[in-house]
């Protein structure tokens, strides 16, 4: 599938190539300490099949809970999180964001991870009252 996404801002776009079945959920607590929510949803991919444009990304190198570094891609003015990747034998495992890509709603998580993480009240959301917001 053919996806495209950018940053809040505009200045980093891209294209990829994905995998719709490659779609995770992340409940490690990086990835909640990143986005500032009980989880992350990431496309993961081939850095050889992503295509970025404009603004180079910032790079910020991260010790993960299981040793290995991840690195994590974003926008230097708007801070939008884009992409993430590995080193070493990882170096080719990238993902990318989900709420940077423009089709996310067409990408549904296929997998959960680090669930030991996730926050004991996740499985109670959809019984929470809802509204619709203009």
């Amino acid at each position: 599938m053919q996806v495209d996404g950018r940053c809040h801002c505009g200045r980093v776009t891209f294209e990829a190539d994905i995998d719709p079945r490659a779609v995770w959920v992340c409940h490690c607590t990086d990835c909640q300490a990143l986005t500032g929510s009980p989880f992350r949803v990431t496309v993961i991919c081939s850095g050889s099949q992503i295509r970025t444009a404009g603004q180079a990304p910032k790079i910020y190198p991260r010790t993960g809970d299981n040793g290995r570094v991840r690195y994590q891609h974003f926008c230097g003015d708007c801070g939008t999180p884009l992409f993430t990747s590995g080193e070493g034998e990882h170096t080719d495992e990238w993902g990318i964001r989900w709420g940077a890509i423009r089709q996310r709603a067409a990408l549904r998580p296929t997998q959960q991870i680090w669930c030991r993480s996730a926050v004991p009240w996740i499985s109670e959301v959809r019984e929470l009252p809802g509204r619709p917001m203009d």
